[in-house]
């Protein structure tokens, strides 16, 4: 009877739930990028992973993506063990910081080239692309070329590309790192705009504690491979990481990596 119940609740969670997390593990040589690690993302969240250089964020982000294969433990994406799928099985878009848009394609193609390679009928990707344009405010930049636009409009335009095939998670590895910190507020509030719009499942990477708090509806906190805090905005505690140590603390105590509660 117990182990029936228990089969139901995970059923439960996982209906509830876009991405689990379970027992994750991943090191490079002698280095332990992650050791252990399990989150619950719901579906149509904007979760951010906030940590300093090292703390496993970006490798977590990279698992989730497909981009590298754990150790050990899972990756469930809405109820399926997606360990093992490749990203292109994994129905999610990805958005580098650094926008790896194609320089010798205008953005109306960049932002069809997902599309080209599933052979989408040509109305239908010029009606996609067109939503798009208009979805990140770009409708009038769709003959022009990446080096022809600012760096915050080559993100949009990288946001667009990933959505353009209809993900059902959106990854973001420190979308924001590379612009000034005007453009860098100004694209968070589009972005937090922008998601209350689509309601897509969202994980974003970030060492930006600011840009953490204004953007995320949940953050996780990670330091040395481990989640130390997860919780929302108002939950999570006032940091600082330490150059020295990398720990994150509150104004008076530090504190242990443990789970809260």
């Amino acid at each position: 009877m117990q182990n029936f119940i228990h089969f139901y609740f995970i059923l439960f969670i996982q209906s509830i739930m876009s991405i689990l997390v379970e027992n994750i593990s991943k090191t490079f040589g002698n280095y332990q990028a992650l050791s252990q690690v399990n989150l619950e993302i719901k579906n149509g969240s904007l979760v951010g992973l906030l940590g300093p250089s090292g703390s496993g964020k970006s490798t977590l982000l990279r698992i989730l993506a497909g981009l590298e294969i754990p150790d050990s433990g899972r990756i469930w994406l809405e109820g399926q063990d997606a360990t093992n799928f490749p990203l292109q099985q994994r129905e999610i878009g990805f958005v580098f910081q650094n926008y790896a848009l194609f320089p010798h394609l205008t953005v109306a193609k960049n932002i069809s080239f997902g599309l080209d390679i599933r052979n989408i009928e040509i109305n239908l990707k010029k009606q996609r692309v067109q939503e798009l344009l208009q979805l990140v405010q770009l409708e009038k930049f769709a003959d022009r070329y990446p080096h022809q636009l600012s760096g915050g409009q080559r993100q949009r335009i990288a946001l667009a590309r990933a959505l353009a095939v209809e993900p059902k998670v959106l990854l973001l590895d420190e979308p924001f790192a590379a612009l000034d910190a005007k453009i860098r507020k100004q694209l968070r509030g589009w972005l937090r705009n922008l998601h209350q719009e689509i309601s897509i499942t969202t994980v974003f990477v970030t060492h930006d504690h600011q840009e953490a708090m204004e953007l995320a509806h949940e953050i996780v906190l990670l330091d040395n491979g481990r989640i130390i805090q997860v919780g929302s905005p108002n939950e999570i505690i006032d940091y600082s990481p330490d150059n020295s140590s990398n720990r994150f603390r509150n104004t008076s105590n530090s504190f242990s990596f443990s789970f809260p509660g």
